[in-house]
């Protein structure tokens, strides 16, 4: 049981470092964007009210921005356990039942997740045959958002859920995971 056990507990270490480093990705891919759509908000503003320009686009790449932004966003949420989620019952049980809430509460996101990313591929592919309004580029560009967004909260569910439940194994007696 003890080398199981250890196997466990390093194929958990590689989980952990994994998310952080996924994690670490995507939190700079999301400040990026953050930057990019304050810029875009500030040069809307200027054009409109200062300077007599017609760029007509700085609408349009704020709202691709902020989707693209929040839609990454979740997976650092739950690569930080910091998402939503009624934590009444978790943060008083321990043990097994702690171990099959925390798993059934993965298994629950990651069948969402795992949903929106099947349909957000064809949602996507769809956005091929239309063009957005002003820059007369195929929608599948910020369509894709959701597949992908979906697609690393699912990596991060599994590898935060193998880190956790690791975590809860070695520090039984831990109030949270």
């Amino acid at each position: 049981m003890g080398d199981a056990e250890s196997g466990f507990q390093r194929f958990a270490g590689y989980a952990a470092l994994w998310s952080h480093r996924l994690n670490k990705a995507v939190e700079v891919a999301v400040v990026v964007l953050m930057v990019l759509l304050v810029l875009d908000v500030w040069l809307g503003v200027l054009v409109r009210y200062f300077v007599d320009l017609p760029l007509t686009f700085t609408e349009e790449a704020a709202r691709y921005l902020m989707i693209w932004m929040a839609l990454l966003a979740v997976s650092i949420g739950i690569a930080r356990r910091e998402h939503i989620g009624v934590l009444l019952l978790f943060d008083r049980t321990r043990g097994l039942l702690r171990h099959l809430m925390l798993g059934t509460f993965d298994l629950l996101g990651l069948f969402l997740f795992g949903f929106l990313l099947y349909y957000g591929i064809d949602f996507a592919v769809g956005g091929m045959q239309r063009l957005t309004m002003i820059y007369d580029m195929p929608k599948a560009v910020p369509f894709t958002a959701v597949p992908v967004a979906c697609g690393l909260a699912c990596i991060q569910i599994i590898l935060s859920g193998v880190r956790d439940q690791a975590k809860m194994l070695a520090e039984p007696g831990r109030a949270s995971a």
